[in-house]
């Protein structure tokens, strides 16, 4: 399991806004989430929170559609989430801080092919409004987003 967290604080001082983004990436999924408050502290309480929950929704899907006895995974998933949630080890141990450079930011993913289903329910966890995967059929790039009134829509390209 690896973490990625950002905690960042706006600089205009009429609108107070103190942000802690947290994506963790556990057995080939990732989970994301990020919260905003006046103060960075509630922000981290909030989007710690968020992510308990949906470490155990991604927890309880993960069980339902393998019902079979895969007690690694599931004994994997509960270390995760029980590390997660009572955690007494420094965040900052070992860890220097650095700013970001400005400009483009790059993310690089493997994309394992997955079904459209696998795509939306990524798209649930990860707490964003559009998820790009790797079609199982075809292996064309495709873009799942959460329409405006509800649904979803997939983005692909003309043959």
């Amino acid at each position: 399991m690896e973490a990625d967290v950002h905690l960042s604080v706006a600089r205009n001082p009429r609108v107070p806004q103190q942000t802690a983004e947290v994506t963790v990436f556990a057995n080939g999924t990732v989970i994301r989430a990020q919260e905003r408050s006046e103060n960075l502290y509630a922000s981290i309480d909030l989007v710690a929170n968020k992510l308990a929950r949906q470490l155990r929704k991604y927890k309880e899907r993960h069980n339902n559609h393998h019902s079979h006895n895969n007690n690694s995974t599931k004994s994997i998933i509960q270390e995760e989430t029980q590390s997660f949630s009572s955690s007494d080890n420094s965040l900052t141990e070992g860890k220097e801080p650095h700013l970001p450079s400005p400009g483009v930011r790059r993310k690089y993913f493997d994309m394992t092919p997955m079904s459209i289903e696998k795509a939306r329910a990524q798209l649930d966890l990860i707490d964003h409004d559009f998820y790009v995967f790797r079609e199982e059929a075809g292996s064309a790039l495709r873009v799942i987003y959460k329409r405006n009134h509800g649904g979803y829509g997939v983005i692909q390209e003309k043959i």
